[in-house]
């Protein structure tokens, strides 16, 4: 069946804003399910720099979302509850507990999203209880999130038709091209999951190489990072700091990627060799981010003295400052 533009248009951004909903609506569920014993456990488990990466990971997986994550712990530094230090390895856990909405997406999972939708509904509906209801709310959105992908992999499906979208999608092979579509996207939707979803999808259905799909992810990473910045805004230095170092990590580690992009895209291609274009973009999510963290895990008491010494806590002298004589 033939498409007109604008039929695919509005069918695309029906299922883009149905995905946003879905994304923010499952978050907000999530919070309220865990409630409190979020900032508890991120207090608590954060205390070393393996058990701070493995609590963002872990925390970032219950929650769909590395800036609630992330902002949770700009909140809890600015407050006192949780040292500048700590957060770090908060930071580098929740790049890879949001690789596993990637390994999600890559499955075709939108046919069935009703298993989750129904009960979820019902739960919604007929529970008495505010946590039986937030519970169907989430089992709800869960299941919304993977029908508004099905749509926009059906939406996307007929552009195989446009030559000149396919064109245009090629270009994004060229790796500063592919990172500022991914970059200017995530900043206007604020979601790097939509983004990743979307090329999953896009992979999925021939129309976005592997090359290209991975830059656009590297250019999702850096657009994340503005809901984080924003965040920091009026809570204080340690607050800032950890902001900052979001950023730099994530733009240095995009850096790099952007570097080696033929070799680790080869790598990509060897590791997941037979799959499909979708997994094997879903794959790189996994190995860029994990990577990205064993890179700087050592480098976390280094980063911390940088940090320190740039923007010392106020009341506090510079790192190597002489004190005033009187």
């Amino acid at each position: 069946m033939n498409s007109s533009p604008l039929e695919i248009g509005l069918f695309a951004s029906s299922g883009l804003l149905l995905f946003l909903y879905s994304v923010n609506r499952l978050a907000l569920a999530l919070r309220q399910v865990a409630g409190p014993r979020v900032q508890d456990i991120l207090h608590r488990f954060t205390r070393s720099v393996p058990l701070a990466i493995l609590t963002g990971t872990v925390v970032t997986t219950l929650l769909d979302s590395s800036s609630v994550v992330i902002i949770l712990a700009i909140a809890l530094v600015s407050a006192g509850a949780l040292p500048f230090r700590n957060s770090l390895g908060v930071v580098l856990g929740a790049n890879i507990g949001t690789t596993i909405s990637s390994q999600l997406f890559a499955f075709d999972l939108g046919q069935y999203a009703a298993v989750a939708m129904l009960p979820g509904l019902l739960l919604l509906s007929l529970s008495k209880k505010r946590g039986g209801r937030t519970a169907g709310r989430a089992l709800f959105c869960f299941g919304l999130l993977f029908f508004s992908l099905f749509l926009l992999g059906e939406a996307a499906a007929p552009l195989k038709d446009y030559p000149g979208v396919q064109a245009w999608l090629l270009q994004l092979e060229t790796p500063l091209r592919g990172a500022g579509a991914g970059a200017l996207l995530t900043l206007l939707i604020q979601s790097s999951s939509a983004t990743l979803g979307m090329a999953i999808k896009l992979a999925d259905k021939g129309l976005l190489t592997l090359p290209a799909g991975i830059a656009v992810m590297l250019g999702a990473e850096l657009g994340t990072c503005s809901d984080t910045l924003l965040a920091t805004l009026g809570r204080g230095r340690p607050a800032l700091k950890t902001g900052l170092f979001h950023l730099f990590f994530n733009v240095l580690s995009i850096a790099l990627g952007l570097l080696l992009i033929g070799p680790f895209t080869a790598l990509v291609l060897h590791l997941a060799d037979g799959t499909h274009v979708a997994r094997q973009l879903a794959h790189a999510h996994v190995l860029f981010n994990v990577g990205g963290v064993l890179l700087f895990a050592p480098l976390l008491p280094l980063c911390q003295r940088l940090l320190d010494a740039w923007l010392p806590d106020e009341g506090l002298p510079a790192a190597g400052a002489r004190p005033q004589v009187a």
